[in-house]
């Protein structure tokens, strides 16, 4: 190799160029930062989360949410990200918390962790939710456009036509923690909701899904065997390869119709 290549300095982001039709032009747009974050619970460690760093206070509220330590903001004394935004600490009501002693690492991007049985039984989700297909594709192109960056994944809560709430982050599991997080600040309920991922469903997402009552998952990609398996045994609808007049069915054909008769009906 030559002689004449060089490091960047310490903390910067190299030029971005993109080559096409024969010439090399600079490329606008942000790059997604990831980077380790580190949870802690009552002063000791819980986790350590490979994200986005931003709205970290989110991800801690909603990982916690999702993973059963709390059932709400009620359940937090205090939460400080710290100025380097390389840990957060949770301070929760009760004293007695002890951190789970076995961790589950998931399919999520990064290396993802969650402390429940995948598998787990869970009762079948009722609820008298239904979409169309016309609906989520325009769901999915808004979710789209309402991505900051194209490098991380969005997750989004809709109701009816309507999307309620986005969140972004590297991680696909870690942007529904963030999304759960913002409806708990913002008093935003998850139940009989339609829960909308630009990435890849893993059964740690679909598990998610489940225990925000979310009756209608569906992702811009593909599910995994386990997670349409888990959807089928919970009742939760599925879809994947979402796009405007097509997606791909995987569980719950009883709640999707192909006509706007459904969305009318709930909207």
């Amino acid at each position: 190799m030559g002689g004449g290549a060089t490091q960047p300095a310490a903390g910067s982001v190299p030029a971005v160029v993109r080559y096409e039709d024969g010439v090399w032009r600079p490329l606008d747009g942000e790059i997604v930062t990831e980077a380790l974050v580190r949870l802690h619970v009552n002063g000791q460690e819980l986790a350590g989360l490979m994200c986005s760093p931003v709205e970290l206070d989110l991800l801690a509220l909603g990982f916690l949410r999702s993973e059963g330590i709390i059932g709400g903001l009620a359940d937090v004394r205090l939460l400080k990200v710290c100025p380097s935004a390389a840990c957060v600490d949770v301070w929760l009501r009760r004293a007695d918390f002890v951190p789970p002693g076995r961790w589950i690492i998931t399919s999520g991007c990064g290396g993802g962790v969650t402390f429940g049985d995948l598998t787990g039984s869970a009762g079948p989700l009722v609820s008298d939710v239904r979409v169309t297909v016309g609906q989520l594709g325009r769901l999915m192109s808004a979710l789209l456009a309402a991505r900051r960056t194209r490098g991380g994944h969005a997750a989004g809560l809709a109701e009816g036509s309507t999307l309620l709430a986005v969140a972004e982050d590297v991680g696909r599991h870690n942007a529904i923690d963030k999304l759960w997080g913002r409806c708990l600040v913002d008093n935003i309920a998850t139940r009989d909701r339609i829960l909308l991922s630009t990435g890849r469903i893993s059964s740690e997402m679909l598990g998610k899904a489940a225990r925000m009552a979310a009756p209608v998952v569906a992702s811009h990609t593909s599910p995994t065997t386990l997670s349409v398996a888990l959807a089928n045994a919970w009742g939760v609808t599925l879809a994947g390869y979402v796009r405007r007049g097509s997606l791909s069915l995987y569980a719950g054909r009883e709640r999707v119709s192909d006509t706007e008769e459904a969305m009318d009906a709930h909207s």
